[in-house]
């Protein structure tokens, strides 16, 4: 009897602590979530003719394929900054997106993109450390010394993106890029709800660096010298 009653015990606690560690995870979620999304509605937008004046879009990057052609997402995303810029509501555009790696690069099909749609050279800044949404909102202001900005993204990602910017001290508005349906959109809206979490903690809790920062150089100048 002993035996069992001391196995009895250690079950009712284990499951207790595990329904105590699940409660607090949920708490987690929702609390996150809910901050947010409260917390950047008031500065996010439907239109490029709604948005503020800003130093710079800050477009983010997405799937390229490996010819280098923009996904439908990130095509929506380029077109947005690029009339951000022809309004004049943005005076330099900041393509920033994943470089990691010599086979895969969003931010030079980017580039090539928008150089092909007639903004000048001199006006689109590269970041290639943009590797998350985070590194691209820390490297915008230390290292671009942006103040004031637009996002430019999915409907989905624009209130993780703009907390973030607002948390990391830029003066940030959202566009939504959704000039187009995407397939299985729900699951980009899904997996919004765990990278909630974890940007709330970055700038919150943890305050990480990012991969990398390196030399400055200022939005207010010539983008070419991103190119390298």
């Amino acid at each position: 009897m002993g035996k069992r009653s001391r196995k009895r015990r250690i079950v009712f606690w284990s499951l207790i602590s595990a329904g105590i560690i699940l409660v607090l995870l949920v708490a987690a979620l929702l609390v996150s979530n809910l901050v947010m999304t409260r917390s950047a509605a008031s500065h996010i937008v439907r239109t490029p003719n709604e948005a503020p004046h800003a130093q710079a879009a800050i477009v983010l990057g997405a799937k390229v394929s490996a010819d280098g052609t923009p996904s439908d997402m990130l095509v929506d995303r380029l077109e947005t900054g690029i009339k951000l810029y022809k309004l004049g509501k943005v005076d330099k555009l900041l393509l920033s997106g994943d470089h990691g790696q010599v086979d895969y690069d969003e931010v030079n099909a980017m580039l090539k993109y928008v150089l092909a749609r007639g903004v000048p050279d001199q006006d689109v800044f590269t970041d290639h450390a943009g590797f998350d949404t985070y590194d691209t909102m820390y490297r915008a202001r230390d290292v671009f010394q942006v103040k004031t900005a637009i996002v430019v993204t999915q409907k989905f990602h624009l209130a993780r993106a703009v907390y973030l910017a607002r948390r990391l001290g830029l003066q940030a508005t959202g566009v939504v890029a959704d000039i187009q349906s995407y397939p299985n959109e729900w699951r980009f809206a899904l997996r919004e709800w765990p990278a909630r979490v974890k940007a709330f903690m970055q700038v919150n809790i943890t305050h990480p660096l990012p991969r990398f920062l390196g030399p400055v150089i200022p939005i207010e100048g010539d983008g070419r010298a991103t190119r390298g």
